[in-house]
């Protein structure tokens, strides 16, 4: 019988690979795509936007390491997070606030393999900002796999994250 292995966190950090752009998801590697120049201008405008809104208060992180034990390894876009001692670890589910994710060509991948991950975690809400779509989708309030409350805004309106509902944010372009 042939079947695939799937590593665990500790195998797959002690495997040869690229600096930046691999995932692990539930044992399995993917590689990323790179960015594009636009997914890279939204990015940088939500990371002003972050860091501005939220300094001191929490914790911003971008293209960074954020785990989801025993066996998925993730660079999201945007994490936010609580403030905390991280030199001995990655931030995990229990850390998070909002995870953002930017998709150009990863919209699938974000939607069908990332989120459920995310919600599976517990973290407890996720926006993905669908670049082709012209939406940002919130999703909100973890259940098992899936959220429960699924939102969609167009670029110009404004938003709160759950974690601070006075800060609204317009989403950018």
């Amino acid at each position: 019988m042939v079947r695939p292995y799937r590593f665990r966190l500790e195998e797959f950090f002690r495997l040869p690979l690229p600096e930046r752009g691999v995932e692990l998801l539930e044992g399995e590697v993917y590689q990323m795509a790179p960015i594009g120049s636009r997914h890279a201008h939204v990015l940088d405008l939500w990371t002003q936007a972050f860091v501005s809104a939220f300094a001191g208060r929490a914790g911003v992180r971008v293209q960074g390491p954020f785990v989801l034990p025993p066996d998925t390894y993730l660079e999201p876009d945007l994490l936010l997070y609580r403030l905390g001692d991280f030199r001995d670890r990655y931030p995990g589910p229990q850390d998070a606030l909002l995870i953002l994710e930017v998709a150009e060509s990863s919209l699938e991948y974000d939607l069908t393999k990332k989120v459920p991950l995310y919600a599976k975690g517990g973290v407890p809400e996720v926006w993905v900002q669908d670049l082709l779509g012209e939406r940002l989708l919130l999703f909100r309030t973890p259940e098992g796999d899936h959220y429960r409350e699924q939102i969609w805004v167009k670029p110009g309106e404004r938003v709160a994250p759950l974690a601070f509902p006075e800060v609204l944010l317009e989403v950018p372009w």
